[in-house]
């Protein structure tokens, strides 16, 4: 397999080459990264954010959007399919890297974390990247700044010039339509918590509906959350079997039933009090090769309806 890091950058070309038409903006930084701007300060939409996705997952995925229904209103909805759910879900698209450099607060999610590969699941799976450019998207309300650029640089092993960094609110039309990229990547997250070799999952297909942009940061991670959790679908096709696949979707927690907006509130917006458990998927279809296929899980159109104030 060629570098995730090389795979994304030829995406990140693509965004700077239409750069105008996407509604975002890059920055270069006075030590020579690149800060791209997708949703921040500039606009960004929608084809910005199936992009982004794409770069997040290392261009291992195909990524669309659709048209679907929440309580009978029409709703956009991105469609995100992989033959290669390990690479491209958990050791790019993942939002593994916590950023935090001299005030600077936010998530990063892509390939560079596999130039660092300090994870689990990068210790698990036996890989890491080696490249000498680096791309990690960074959800975050402030852009970047040098500091950061040589954060990533140092600790992926590149040169600051060398650090491309595309960043986005969760408060935004990128920031909605990423998240709702991320429902295979729960469920494969989710089974490899649960002690399923990730290796083992041959395809993973997935669908979740745009939530509308909030307000604010903590109301978008709230109703981007419950997008994922009450209205998304995923289908897996696995080699083999498990003993723990009904506890795949969201409804196995216990937290099941209630708006992501009291399940935060009820650990004072604090994250780490959470198990990482809470993030599931609605529903999982799992097909295994030459074995049983599973139907898990449910979604909840009025929670949804609610939550996104239709």
């Amino acid at each position: 397999m060629e570098s995730l890091n090389r795979m994304a950058l030829d995406l990140v070309d693509e965004a700077l080459d239409f750069a105008e038409e996407l509604a975002i903006e890059a920055h270069e930084l006075d030590n020579g990264a690149t800060v791209i701007d997708f949703g921040v300060e500039a606009l960004g939409g929608v084809e910005a954010g199936l992009l982004l996705a794409e770069i997040q997952s290392a261009g291992l995925a195909s990524v669309a959007s659709s048209i679907g229904e929440v309580a009978g209103a029409p709703r956009p909805v991105v469609d995100l399919t992989t033959d290669h759910p390990a690479l491209a879900l958990l050791c790019s698209q993942k939002a593994g890297w916590e950023v935090s450099v001299d005030g600077f607060e936010g998530l990063g999610s892509g390939p560079a974390r596999a130039l660092v590969a300090e994870e689990e699941e990068f210790r698990r799976l036996g890989y890491a990247d080696a490249f000498e450019f680096a791309v990690l998207a960074i959800e975050s309300d402030e852009l970047p700044g040098e500091a950061v650029a040589e954060h990533v640089a140092d600790l992926a092993g590149v040169a600051p010039n060398a650090v491309f960094l595309p960043t986005y609110p969760t408060a935004s039309i990128v920031g909605s339509v990423t998240t709702a990229a991320r429902a295979a990547e729960l469920a494969v997250w989710r089974a490899f918590e649960l002690g399923y070799d990730p290796l083992d999952v041959l395809t993973a297909s997935a669908s979740a509906p745009v939530a509308p942009v909030a307000a604010s940061e903590e109301a978008a991670m709230a109703r981007t959350n419950d997008a994922l959790a009450y209205g998304s679908r995923v289908h897996l096709t696995v080699e083999s079997d498990f003993d723990r696949f009904d506890e795949l979707p969201s409804t196995a927690r216990e937290e099941y039933g209630a708006p992501f907006a009291e399940v935060f509130e009820a650990v004072d917006w604090d994250f780490y009090d959470l198990s990482e458990g809470v993030f599931a998927p609605a529903r999982v279809a799992v097909d295994v090769v030459g074995g049983p296929a599973y139907a898990l899980g449910e979604t909840d159109e009025d929670l949804l309806a609610a939550s996104f104030g239709l």
